[in-house]
């Protein structure tokens, strides 16, 4: 029996192999697709295949939310026309939601990613003076200002993810050595330092605030995490959104603010201060560098914005 547009797919490892063609199969059998719909279907998919056995993937559940944006970008780069990107983009999306709906993977990493648009390509990170803005509006002795001090920092410092900051456990935390263990995706465990002003307001929270939010739990309650509520467990994600996003309305910063753009200027300030990307790879916890060079890109478009506007021959 034929297998509409498999014929179209390269040569890929066996297990993503399977998952495209019992994808394509399905738009056959199940959704009765014409063979046209099908093929493009299959050429798309085949472009994503191709980027994703190039960045060293053989199978779905290493592929990550930051991978599948990588690909938007990687689709920029080709001069593609608009309506061929997100034609790809959303095969991709609805691939895998097929894959994750029938058990072939655990996540959906495309569900959240939209096709990227000209001049809105590039994270945005913050400036230096903004991130010294939202953290000036945690200065307070109250608990609540303390734990926030604590958390933007080690976000800052750190380029954690809002999942990897709040599953840090105490034990994890060396405030002698300035490193902090986190655990990313599929609990792939990394080791990465902090300042000395993280290390300072970490150390504010630990000795002065934390234990008596900790005498606060049940017994039965876990003690282990570093950042807890007021009722003494520990400190939920969205709570933890909540925080970046309130310390950015108060720095009265125009644009919103969450955890993840925290995220983006640890990577574009290690660029733009000479770090190397392989380096900030490692401290990203990216399985691949292709994913990293993202930030390359905002750190080359920042370059273009001082040269456009300081140079005597670029005006």
């Amino acid at each position: 029996m034929a297998r509409h547009g498999a014929e179209l797919l390269p040569e890929l490892p066996a297990s993503l192999a399977r998952a495209f063609e019992t994808y394509l199969n399905s738009l056959r059998f199940e959704r009765g697709l014409s063979r046209n719909s099908i093929d493009a279907y299959a050429r798309d998919l085949a472009r994503y295949g191709t980027w994703l056995n190039g960045q060293g993937m053989s199978h779905l559940g290493e592929v990550e939310r930051t991978h599948v944006e990588a690909f938007a970008l990687h689709l920029l780069d080709e001069n593609l026309a608009p309506r061929t990107r997100a034609r790809a983009l959303v095969a991709v999306r609805r691939f895998h939601g097929f894959a994750l709906g029938e058990g072939l993977a655990a996540t959906d990493p495309a569900s959240e990613v939209s096709p990227p648009q000209e001049g809105l390509r590039l994270p945005k990170a913050l400036s230096l003076d903004d991130i010294e803005a939202m953290l000036a509006t945690t200065g307070g002795e109250e608990p609540a200002q303390i734990r926030a001090a604590a958390l933007l920092e080690l976000l800052y410092a750190t380029g954690a993810r809002i999942s990897e900051a709040v599953g840090v456990d105490l034990d994890d935390l060396d405030l002698e050595t300035s490193l902090v263990r986190l655990y990313g995706k599929g609990g792939k465990e990394r080791i990465v330092p902090f300042g000395s002003h993280a290390a300072t307001a970490l150390g504010a929270w630990v000795s002065r605030t934390r234990p008596s939010m900790a005498a606060k739990a049940r017994s039965s309650a876990p003690a282990g995490a570093l950042f807890l509520n007021a009722r003494g467990t520990r400190l939920s994600r969205q709570t933890a959104w909540q925080i970046v996003k309130d310390a950015g309305e108060l720095a009265g910063l125009e644009a919103e603010v969450s955890p993840h753009t925290f995220r983006h200027s640890f990577a574009t300030h290690l660029l733009e201060g000479g770090a190397d990307i392989r380096v900030v790879q490692e401290l990203l916890g990216h399985a691949s560098v292709t994913t990293t060079q993202i930030y390359t890109k905002v750190s080359e478009e920042t370059l273009r914005e001082v040269y456009a506007t300081s140079h005597p021959r670029a005006r």
